[in-house]
């Protein structure tokens, strides 16, 4: 059984890097930066913009120390868009900046307009896959959001994890696709009295 604790903002740097490792093959962010060196280059920073605010919140779940990280941003809490833009036109090969363009349009209109938890962020370290890491942190974070009665909303970037959402209660509410890129499936759970 994993052991999940809430990472604090001391442990955002080391764990950012599970995250940066876990997305390393990840079908959406490899579209955005298929060159190996750009993918690293500026990876912590686009994922500390992403979800590296839950650290501050008590929402960054993290099992077994770091082998698996999932950053839930409470509700009124969002990514640093702008950060996030300016990193994705620096990296994405310039064939691709209007499809990302599109893309970033696509997930606001799919983006709960409620208060809700959103998921930016979740991984594993490839070297501890297979364990039962992601199926813990989603349990773990599921209790939290069920305690706050909100409903939660993600974007899967990668189909073999749609079945994971959906054992704990998320549906497929649509699909975000631009031109060339993979298919991003934003999914929403609603509110839990």
């Amino acid at each position: 059984m994993a052991r999940i604790t809430i990472g604090k903002p001391a442990d955002k740097a080391r764990l950012l890097h599970t995250l940066v490792l876990g997305f390393s093959g990840d079908p959406m962010a490899r579209w955005a930066s298929p060159d190996a060196a750009t993918y690293l280059d500026r990876r912590l920073e686009f994922f500390d913009a992403f979800g590296g605010a839950a650290f501050e919140h008590d929402s960054a779940f993290v099992a077994d120390d770091g082998a698996a990280v999932a950053t839930w941003l409470p509700p009124g809490v969002a990514p640093d868009g702008a950060l996030m833009a300016a990193i994705m036109d620096e990296q994405t090969p310039a064939s691709r900046k209007a499809e990302m363009d599109a893309l970033f349009e696509q997930m606001e209109q799919f983006h709960l307009k409620e208060p809700h938890w959103y998921l930016p962020l979740i991984a594993a370290d490839p070297a501890y896959r297979g364990r039962g890491l992601g199926t813990a942190l989603m349990e773990a974070a599921i209790a939290r959001i069920d305690a706050d009665g909100r409903p939660a909303y993600l974007e899967s970037s990668n189909p073999r994890n749609i079945p994971l959402y959906q054992r704990f209660g998320f549906e497929i509410i649509g699909e975000i696709q631009a031109g060339t890129s993979p298919v991003l499936t934003p999914m929403a759970r609603p509110g839990r009295a």
